[in-house]
């Protein structure tokens, strides 16, 4: 009984084991090539050794080009300030239309919550074009506004929201309504201090999806003093050269930032998934 636990207890940590280096292994090697100078990034892959992790030659020479010769602190702080107004603006909108779904009861709700839900299920490639044409229409072309304001309203959120409040207790809406406050204090006073982890959620989510995105500042930033950090990145990758060096240290940056974001706020995220909203 015991040598069958211990087997199998071994088994285990070795799935466990391969899956970590698996999944470790890409950033990994992200790291150590941006170490390596771009004639010595390919030398040693094969045949596979110790040479093909351990820089031979160790410089940080990549990472000092790219905020000497490339600028690249300035799409940093664009995809910054891209991120943090759709975070805000995305978490106060979509979390006030998430309460009148889930408190108020009004002609076509369901008909309006149920085009919300399809909304996020439809591609953004199929609508880009579209949205690209009104927002150049409106002279936002170029512009942050351009870039924020099509991102504020999310389907998704939206959903994540109205089912958490859902959960939420009528008594204790009921009981704030008596005392004589009005919805707005309802909402800031009571829904907000008990859904703190769909907050944290939507948060990262809309976080991680503006940093990540590529399509939309593509077609909408075209100057290289409205690029976000991803089209920088991609800027490194020419037709006839590829600075290969300075591609793994941004993307290495552009990595580092949401994962020291996402680690304190993780229980969080998890919570605000899986849980249903406040019990009682």
């Amino acid at each position: 009984m015991k040598v069958r636990k211990f087997i199998k207890t071994t088994l285990i940590y070795t799935l466990l084991i391969i899956i970590s280096i698996i999944t470790v292994f890409p950033l990994l090697w992200g790291i150590v090539s941006s170490l390596r100078p771009d004639e010595e990034l390919f030398k040693y892959i094969m045949p596979f050794s110790a040479k093909t992790f351990i820089p031979q030659k160790l410089t940080f020479n990549s990472y000092i080009r790219l905020f000497t010769e490339f600028n690249f602190l300035r799409p940093i702080i664009v995809t910054l300030t891209v991120t943090i107004f759709t975070l805000v603006f995305g978490c106060t909108v979509n979390g006030i239309a998430a309460f009148s779904f889930a408190t108020f009861n009004f002609r076509y709700k369901r008909v309006i919550y149920t085009i919300v839900l399809l909304s996020f299920m439809i591609p953004f490639e199929a609508i880009a074009m579209p949205l690209f044409n009104v927002v150049n229409q409106f002279g936002w072309v170029d512009t942050l506004h351009g870039i924020i304001i099509p991102c504020i309203a999310d389907g998704l959120m939206l959903f994540l929201f109205t089912q958490f409040f859902r959960e939420i207790p009528v008594s204790l809406i009921e009981a704030a309504r008596v005392d004589g406050a009005n919805w707005m204090t309802v909402y800031i006073k009571i829904i907000m201090p008990s859904s703190v982890p769909v907050f944290v959620t939507a948060g990262l989510m809309t976080f991680t999806n503006q940093w990540n995105s590529y399509m939309w500042p593509l077609l909408v930033a075209r100057s290289r003093n409205m690029q976000m950090i991803q089209i920088a990145i991609s800027s490194f990758r020419g037709e006839r050269n590829t600075l290969w060096a300075c591609l793994y240290a941004g993307a290495m940056i552009s990595a580092i930032i949401p994962l020291f974001l996402f680690l304190p706020f993780q229980k969080n995220f998890v919570q605000g998934m899986i849980s249903s909203g406040v019990k009682g």
